[in-house]
């Protein structure tokens, strides 16, 4: 099925452009004002590649994240006209890349409508068969360095993120990053290929509007920048309730280490996997990716080749070490070449392969690093910044000057009016965006997006000739212009680009630039820390020292507000950070509230701003833990029988072990948090068992300690009760043990999978009696059960189809014939643990989560006081008696949780939330003793209230 009964204009077009009807009435676009079907796509692309006509032409395009730009976009791809692809939110670089490229048609938007201004009727330029889309290399700066991409590098880079992806019909992307970034474009292409949805919008995610649609339109994906991530730390990302995402992306630039590790940990957590990846616009924006289970354990890495490329490491004089060079890449997505100016569009491919000016090399894992560039260009917020270009920029606005960086400023150092510049910058050639590759952040023009070292600048001892003048009033004015000045012109907040004038440049004995000497000469050391809170009537005045220094502006006064001196997203999230640590909350509309305003306004907490829908998300182990511990109940009171739940939860346990202790902290402060769980299991238990010692005879003094099935193992009488605390007990108590070693604790860090796999292993030994242990009571000793804990605490490692699927089957192949004779009972615990491992979260109601919160988090102290609740109103009711069970544990839960907040285990302050999220005590439940029934003799404890329960 064709989109239109034209042919292409030049016989060549996008196929994924040209086959949009082929995906039927799936969902294309989903917008904040409904949805679009592909059909409806389809024909809309139709009607503007019949406007486009058949004749060729170059078609300049401001890009946007709208229903209409992409339209025009896919029209010109599926019609074979060649896009010029600009910033539509930089009019300036619009109006030079037209001056630049003279287009044959320019598509713009006007109030109310997109304007085709159709400047003739037949091409001006000669343009090559395979050419479909420029894309600048130099961000908003409108540079004529253009990069020249094929049809095939198209639709090769769309087929090979959607293979690595796993791309489905049923996902549905948000356009986080703007479609003439070649980062979001690659998004959008690659989902449109497979039919999937795109969630079109130009809103940030630091938006609250954004999450609104994010989850009404059922979102699977997002794509971010490092300053992306900066965002969602911001708005509290780890904590959003997003039951439909299933991945989240990451490039255009270099993200830290720990954070993807961070990352990759709290996707493991919550149920989607972190793609980390590598690229440049002349790959049509990918290179490598780093498999999800390999994010934790190499974030350092950029992964492999993606489907289709390969990569060779090319040697390097200046760079000796063994094994590293430059990344040289190959593939099907490789541009065509440069374009520098018109004449350049009827060149053909010029280019083989992508020398990406990176240097890497290769781990005995097969994965690619990178240590470093080949060139002093350097990385910031995603773009590539050179130097050079910055010390010639400067050089022609009458500054001599040194320029480097470094992963988190540019690095400056001057001569004051008049000092000795001894020709620091020599008159280099180019753009801001250099050779080295442009990058795929937000704004283009970064090299490879796994970012890179600062500037070589040689070695061997700082300048001879350095001179500081200091910063006096002069200087410091001197330093703030120019500042601002490079500011502008590599469109780079203020706050990253560092200045300092000095008398004389550094340089080395040999009279070459000593950059190391520059990079040391604007580190802050302590003189630039920002002002610090006032109290009383000086706030307002603080406020305003705040904002001179963070957005760097000598105007400010108690009547500016935020937007009205220039702040932008790249200085929001600083911005609010400083401003709630000396107003506490802010209001929703502080960016455009005058700071004598803010000032006089209370703190007041953030609106949520989310309007939320009547359907919830309920996790997955808080369900269960609810379901079991009323089946629990309910099966020792008669009410039904449903066994196999105090197993099952022997893993959920292990799964919440893994996802609430073992964290990127240091080993004694995980080692401390497990033994503080530890204590919040054992301590009410013991006061809840001495209790019911003193009133009652079910238990004896070995269940009061804990080790009744240590010294009783045989005992099924009325105290092995207690089993599942000692067997938890006893089971953290030997981890933790493990977890103190150094080799064991990095061990875990580094291995995250692959050691509780093993522990499951050693488990099995003693859960088929292969190691001739003493006979003991198979289904309640924790030597026999530790191998169910392990497959949780694996299952919560997992983090690939594979690896969920390797703890699914051992769960399969080892529960049947525990409970000899109770395949049912096997077939809850394999059920359960099949929920756990892939139904992240399961559908629900609000009342519904209220409900199951109370009993999941009250499950202990139900498990542990029913025993001697039921039978006080078991002769009246069964069904009283379980109401009655539930209703007084969740009480002595409440209760205990209060009494506990004030003992040195929780940490003075801890709020309720956090005390559930460190304590076991909300992350277990606890079921009957196998094979037990309920007791048929009156108890004690409720004759002490002259009841008898029914037998």
């Amino acid at each position: 099925m064709t989109l239109h009964s034209a042919p292409p204009a030049s016989g060549r077009m996008l196929p994924l452009a040209h086959r949009l009807a082929t995906h039927g009435d799936r969902t294309a676009l989903i917008t904040a004002d409904g949805e679009i079907s592909y059909r409806e796509l389809a024909a809309r692309v139709a009607d503007t590649v019949l406007r486009l006509g058949t004749e060729r032409r170059l078609v300049l395009l401001p890009g946007a994240n709208t229903a209409e730009a992409l339209v025009v976009h896919l029209a010109a791809l599926a019609a074979g006209h060649p896009v010029l692809l600009v910033p539509g939110d930089h009019p300036e670089a619009v109006e030079s890349l037209i001056a630049a490229y003279d287009p044959d048609v320019v598509v713009r938007p006007v109030p109310g409508r997109w304007e085709f201004e159709e400047r003739r009727a037949v091409s001006a330029h000669d343009l090559h068969p395979d050419l479909a889309l420029l894309l600048s290399t130099s961000g908003s700066t409108g540079s004529p360095k253009l990069v020249r991409l094929s049809h095939e590098n198209l639709q090769a880079n769309a087929e090979s993120i959607a293979a690595y992806l796993g791309i489905r019909d049923t996902d549905r992307a948000a356009t986080t990053l703007p479609l003439h970034y070649c980062y979001g474009l690659s998004v959008v292409h690659s989902h449109l290929l497979r039919g999937a949805g795109l969630v079109l919008t130009g809103l940030s995610v630091a938006d609250p509007c954004f999450w609104d649609l994010f989850r009404r339109a059922r979102g699977t994906s997002l794509a971010g920048v490092p300053y992306t991530f900066d965002l969602l730390d911001r708005v509290g990302f780890a904590d959003m309730d997003l039951p439909h995402l299933r991945y989240v992306t990451q490039a255009g630039g270099r993200l830290a280490p720990e954070r993807v590790a961070h990352y990759a940990e709290l996707g493991a957590r919550r149920g989607w996997d972190l793609f980390v990846m590598y690229g440049q616009t002349e790959a049509t924006a990918r290179m490598a990716y780093l498999p999800p289970d390999l994010a934790a354990a190499h974030p350092a890495a950029i992964g492999v080749p993606i489907p289709g490329g390969s990569f060779r490491i090319a040697p390097v004089e200046d760079h000796p070490g063994a094994g590293t060079g430059e990344l040289v890449y190959a593939g099907p997505n490789v541009m065509l070449g440069y374009a520098h100016g018109p004449e350049d569009l009827a060149l053909g491919r010029t280019v083989d392969e992508l020398r990406t000016g990176d240097l890497a090399r290769r781990t005995p894992e097969g994965l690619y690093e990178i240590v470093g560039r080949r060139s002093r260009f350097v990385k910031l917020l995603g773009l590539r910044i050179d130097p050079e270009r910055v010390e010639a920029m400067l050089a022609g606005h009458g500054i001599a000057a040194l320029c480097t960086g470094d992963d988190e400023a540019l690095a400056i150092a001057a001569t004051a009016s008049g000092g000795r510049g001894d020709g620091a910058a020599s008159g280099a050639s180019g753009d801001l965006g250099g050779p080295g590759g442009s990058g795929d952040f937000g704004v283009p023009g970064g090299s490879g997006d796994a970012g890179g070292s600062g500037g070589p600048g040689g070695s061997g001892g700082t300048g001879d000739r350095t001179g500081s003048c200091g910063p006096g009033a002069s200087g410091a004015a001197e330093e703030r212009r120019i500042r601002r000045l490079i500011a502008d012109e590599c469109d780079l907040p203020v706050r990253a680009v560092r200045v300092r004038v000095v008398d004389e440049l550094p340089r080395l004995a040999t009279g070459k630039a000593d950059y190391p000497a520059v990079l040391a000469l604007t580190r802050p050391d302590g003189g630039e820390t920002l002002p610090a809170s006032s109290s009383g009537g000086d706030a307002a005045e603080d406020l305003c020292a705040l904002y001179t220094q963070i957005l760097d502006r000598t105007d400010v006064t108690q009547d500016s507000t935020f937007v009205g001196l220039g702040g932008d997203s790249l200085s929001y999230v600083e911005m609010s950070i400083h401003l709630e640590d000396r107003l506490g909350r802010l209001p929703a509309d502080w960016h455009t509230t005058p700071i004598r305003e803010l000032v006089r306004q209370p703190g007041q907490r953030p609106p949520s701003g989310r309007p939320r829908s009547r359907r919830r998300r309920l996790e997955t182990g808080v369900a269960l833990r609810a379901a079991a511990i009323v089946c629990v109940v309910g099966s020792h009171i008669g009410v039904f029988t449903i066994r196999g739940g105090a197993h099952l939860l022997l893993a959920v346990a292990g799964y919440n072990f893994a996802r609430f202790h073992l964290t990127d902290a240091a080993r004694r402060e995980r080692v401390g948090r497990v033994g503080r769980s530890i204590a919040r299991i054992a301590l009410p238990s013991m006061a809840w068992i001495g209790f019911a010692l003193l009133v009652s005879d079910d238990y004896t003094l070995s269940n009061l300690f804990l080790l009744h099935n240590a010294l009783r193992p045989q005992d099924m009488g009325p105290g092995i009760h207690t089993w599942f605390i000692e067997a938890l007990v006893y089971i953290l108590v030997a981890v933790v043990a493990v977890l103190c070693l150094p080799f064991a604790d990095r061990a875990e860090r580094r291995f995250p999978f692959a050691l509780p796999v093993l522990l499951t292993g050693l488990g099995l030994l003693t859960r088929y009696d292969l190691v001739g242990l003493p006979h003991r009571s198979q289904m309640t000793d924790a030597v026999t059960v530790f191998w169910l804990f392990a497959l949780g605490w694996a299952a919560a490692k997992s983090r690939t189809v594979t690896q969920r699927l390797l703890v699914t089957m051992a769960a399969v192949a080892t529960v049947p014939g525990f409970f000899p004779g109770e395949p049912w009972r096997e077939a809850v615990v394999v059920a359960g643990f099949a929920l756990l491992v892939w139904l992240p979260t399961l559908p629900s109601r609000e009342r519904v989560n209220q409900v199951a919160g109370l009993v999941a988090t009250g499950s202990m102290y139900i498990y542990l006081t029913h025993w001697q609740i039921y039978p006080l109103v078991d002769g009246f009711s069964k069904h009283l008696a379980l109401a009655a069970s539930l209703v007084f544990g969740i009480a002595y839960s409440i209760a205990v949780t209060r009494l506990m907040r004030g003992l040195p285990l929780v940490p003075a302050g801890t709020s309720p939330s956090q005390l559930k999220s460190l304590s076991f005590l909300s992350s277990l439940a606890f079921a009957q003793a196998p094979g037990s029934a309920p007791s048929t003799r009156p108890s004690r404890f409720a004759g002490l209230f002259g009841l008898r329960g029914r037998r």
